[in-house]
């Protein structure tokens, strides 16, 4: 997949192409099924397949008191694109200045002019440009005018859930993990770097990875069975979200104690799949009991990730 941003969105990138375009936050099911469609209509057409996004999130520079907290980080969204296969990804930088282009404007000087835009895939309710008046009915009065057709994707979810972005951030902030794998069809991943943290777990004979993460969406403080990317293989874990009040902690952590592991990773790049909550975060007024605590976790934890469902990983 070829990466186009900054001032490269603007030349002439591409003679022909199929098109879709929107935020895709999360690459969720909903948006699974549109770049699939994509795929299968550029192959069909003999055409290249473009996804444009934006970045960063609009709402970011035109309300950020309102811009929601992004589920995954550029190069996770950009990782999981790719995996449908996607010939181009152009990424859009939101500014100001752009937020002021009609869509019009917006069609004609970047989806027509520098992708060769001759086919457009919208979901079905996406919008964009100045008043978001880029809607499916005015893209079907600027493809007569220009040369493109349209399509949109009608909702995909289960039963009467429509999968959406918001949805996602609503399950995860609130520590269902599991209801956000079934709209995102894998599990929610945190990604980050390990580092030195106080070395309470090591103490009380659970060493834990503390996790200095870039990830905006944080699940719900709490305890959760996780699988945590480490180089290339999976290894069970258990996570702990939250700030420790049993030991007077007082920010939030996030800590992983790895299962029949032992390797040194200390500043290296690892991923956490959230698989199930545990429990709540408690204050334990006994060590001994913080403890019993940590050991009941530990095999709750590896019960449900001996029974792994790995469609979700």
């Amino acid at each position: 997949m070829q990466l186009v941003t900054g001032l490269n969105v603007y030349d002439k990138t591409i003679d022909a192409s199929v098109v879709t375009i929107g935020n895709f936050d999360g690459v969720h099911q909903g948006h699974a099924e549109i770049f699939s469609h994509l795929k299968n209509t550029s192959v069909a057409r003999s055409l290249p397949s473009v996804v444009v996004t934006f970045e960063p999130h609009p709402l970011k520079i035109l309300a950020p008191d309102s811009a929601p907290l992004m589920i995954t980080t550029f190069e996770q969204k950009a990782e999981l694109i790719e995996k449908f296969g996607i010939d181009y990804l152009v990424v859009v930088p939101f500014t100001s200045e752009l937020s002021q282009f009609s869509a019009s404007d917006f069609v004609i000087n970047i989806l027509c002019s520098s992708l060769g835009m001759r086919h457009i895939i919208i979901g079905h309710d996406y919008a964009f440009g100045k008043g978001r008046e880029g809607n499916f009915q005015t893209l079907e009065l600027l493809g007569e005018m220009h040369g493109f057709t349209l399509e949109d994707i009608p909702p995909i979810g289960e039963e009467a859930t429509v999968f959406s972005s918001s949805l996602v951030r609503f399950a995860v902030s609130g520590g269902d993990v599991v209801s956000a794998a079934r709209i995102l069809g894998r599990y929610y991943e945190l990604s980050g770097t390990v580092i030195h943290g106080r070395k309470i777990g090591q103490s009380i004979g659970f060493p834990t990875a503390n996790i200095s993460s870039n990830n905006e969406l944080i699940p719900a403080d709490g305890v959760y069975a996780v699988m945590v990317k480490v180089g290339r293989r999976f290894v069970k874990g258990a996570c702990n979200i939250g700030c420790n009040p049993t030991v007077g902690g007082k920010k939030q952590t996030i800590e992983v104690f790895l299962l029949d592991f032992s390797d040194q990773i200390y500043n290296q790049e690892v991923s956490i799949h959230f698989v199930q909550q545990l429990r709540k975060v408690q204050k334990f007024t006994e060590i001994s009991a913080l403890k019993s605590a940590i050991n009941n976790d530990v095999e709750n934890a590896r019960f449900i990730l001996n029974n792994l469902d790995f469609k979700f990983l």
